[in-house]
């Protein structure tokens, strides 16, 4: 009886914790889904992309409605990938978005891009804080370089703060204000992915770029 008994008290441990990891497991792939209906700081990710790339011409909301479904399709059309107009895995990926377990979108893109724009555009105007962000994004949607944030910033070479030590300051309050702005769609530099400050540029290259903006001490190049 003892054993019938423990052996039904076993049977029922392992029934609930395989119902306990299918649940976690499906609330972990819905999670890092995104579709009609759904919104956040993700979704404007993926809004921000899109219209970079010439996929999306609504609004920048944080809203996934109808415009956006649309724009995902054209953008998995032209990737190879399922046109259900639902982003998930696979498209996350091709959009260079990664998610955490919670489905929302790593604070690595905004404390990454927030620690360029403060050491790099430190004293700068607002407009020029949101400047430099917006040449990091242009060029993530560039085919001349990296396609997510990461990769442009991590370049060898691209930005002075990373060899300087400057990327490890302390980050101004402004600078991720500014990063949240420049993922919501604001470029104050009208598409540049260029920006050197003449008092201490060393390289005659740069001045060859053609020139879209001057903001504080930077000026801004296609």
């Amino acid at each position: 009886m003892k054993r019938k008994l423990r052996r039904s008290v076993t049977a029922l441990f392992l029934a609930a914790a395989l119902v306990f990891m299918t649940y976690a497991g499906l609330q972990t792939a819905l999670a890092a889904t995104y579709r009609q209906g759904s919104s956040g700081q993700t979704v404007v990710t993926i809004q921000t992309k899109l219209k970079n790339w010439g996929y999306y011409t609504g609004a920048v909301d944080g809203i996934y409605g109808s415009a956006t479904v649309k724009a995902v399709k054209y953008f998995q059309q032209k990737n190879g990938l399922t046109a259900d107009g639902i982003c998930g895995p696979a498209t996350l990926k091709a959009l260079g978005i990664t998610t955490t377990s919670s489905g929302s979108s790593q604070s690595g893109d905004v404390a990454l891009l927030a620690r360029v724009i403060s050491a790099e555009a430190r004293g700068e105007p607002y407009s020029g804080q949101v400047a430099v962000g917006a040449v990091i994004l242009n060029r993530v949607s560039h085919p001349s370089f990296p396609g997510t944030i990461s990769g442009v910033v991590y370049e060898p070479g691209a930005f002075t703060c990373m060899t300087d030590g400057q990327i490890n300051s302390a980050v101004s309050d402004s600078a991720y204000q500014a990063a949240r702005d420049a993922l919501n769609g604001w470029d104050p530099t009208g598409g540049a992915i260029y920006y050197f400050n003449p008092n201490t540029a060393t390289s005659s290259w740069i001045w060859s770029r053609p020139l879209l903006t001057i903001i504080g001490k930077h000026r801004f190049c296609a």
